[in-house]
């Protein structure tokens, strides 16, 4: 067996209804804490689902503060911006509540509310030094899986993202409650629930991290996700597959945190940099082309998931991960996202321009399981046009 290293956050409650009793759950945790900073989006805000949890922590002695600046893919100066807010307002606890970019806004001003480090200094891997805040993440989306990885991710240009990746952006608490999730469009709830599937997929055919423990939870995650996205789609307001939909983005974001996801992001990247194409569908539009791709190489391991996702699949090896590959394109087309590069507004004279940018990520193209070119990668992006 090969030798492998495990992390992930210090604790999770999974539990609907949670959210109502975030003071109780929180105190208990942190008995010394008294001034809580609540992050989220001004979207998130709009729906009143964060009055209750911000109600019970005043009920549990926390004076609350809400910042309510964060944006999709925040930016730098959104960051910069929420820690001097943190800094002015004596945090001692950091609240992340909403999607990932709210989560992942939360990991940074916890590390830098301390005013030990400065956002240019921790940009890559292992440079994150000294203390952080208490930090609780509570997702209000059921993709990201950013309440339990250590990666933040921010935009620095106009079509540029940075890395930070870390032990340090680990929560203290990760919390998932399924009500919190009640008021997420059909839509969202697919792009969503795709990311998270495609984080299972691609932490189980990592090429250099690939271990036990993560590959249990990216199969429990498949199945999961695979069994609910489309009711959670079809009826938002069954709140069991909701639950089972943040569960399994839950253990599919701590089986990428620990095997490396791979070439569908690189590749979606650029789509959601240049084009402003939400991250989860970015993910979904490319990722039955990577698959294809990949299946010279991570057949075998395909056909492991499409047992899964797809139990009905027989045949060989290529056959059951072509079964997959359909069955991902079959879940776009029901839960009624886009499909097509097109449809984003992407045309053919700007594949170039976007196999560019994909050869940039090197990081997560080591990662995959078949080498890949950037002859490679335009090709990939025009077969998804």
């Amino acid at each position: 067996m090969t030798d492998f290293a495990f992390s992930t956050v210090a604790s999770i409650l999974s539990e609907t209804g949670a959210a109502a009793r975030l003071g109780e759950i929180v105190r208990e945790r942190f008995p010394g804490a008294r001034r809580a900073l609540v992050v989220t989006d001004a979207g998130f805000l709009r729906t009143g689902l964060a009055e209750l949890p911000c109600l019970d922590l005043q009920r549990h002695g926390f004076t609350v503060t809400l910042y309510s600046g964060v944006v999709a893919d925040p930016p730098e100066n959104v960051v910069n911006d929420a820690v001097r807010f943190a800094q002015e307002n004596d945090t001692d606890l950091v609240i992340g509540l909403g999607g990932g970019s709210s989560m992942d806004v939360a990991k940074l001003i916890a590390i830098l509310a301390t005013g030990e480090q400065q956002l240019a200094d921790i940009y890559g891997i292992g440079k994150v030094s000294g203390s952080r805040l208490p930090l609780v993440q509570v997702p209000t989306t059921a993709g990201t899986g950013s309440e339990v990885t250590n990666i933040a991710i921010v935009t620095t240009g106009a079509t540029t993202k940075m890395g930070v990746v870390a032990p340090q952006l680990y929560a203290d608490i990760a919390i998932l409650d399924a009500t919190l999730t009640l008021g997420l469009p059909p839509m969202v709830t697919a792009a969503t629930g795709i990311d998270a599937m495609v984080h299972a997929i691609e932490a189980y055919t990592s090429k250099h991290k690939k271990n036990p423990m993560s590959d249990t939870l990216a199969r429990q995650a498949l199945e999961l996700l695979s069994k609910n996205l489309i009711p959670a789609c079809e009826n938002g307001s069954r709140l069991p597959a909701r639950q089972a939909m943040l569960l399994g983005a839950c253990l599919a974001g701590q089986a990428f945190s620990n095997a490396p996801v791979a070439a569908v992001h690189a590749l979606a990247y650029p789509v959601g940099g240049i084009f402003h194409v939400p991250h989860g569908l970015s993910n979904s539009l490319v990722l039955p082309h990577v698959l294809r791709f990949n299946a010279p190489e991570a057949a075998p391991l395909y056909a492991e998931l499409a047992a899964i996702a797809v139990p009905q699949a027989s045949g060989s090896e290529e056959a059951r991960t072509e079964a997959l590959v359909a069955a991902m394109q079959q879940t776009a087309r029901i839960t009624g996202i886009q499909t097509t590069l097109q449809q984003v507004g992407i045309h053919e004279s700007d594949l170039d321009r976007l196999a560019d940018d994909a050869m940039l990520q090197t990081r997560l193209l080591g990662n995959n399981p078949r080498t890949l070119t950037r002859a490679d990668a335009r090709a990939i992006y025009a077969a998804a046009l």
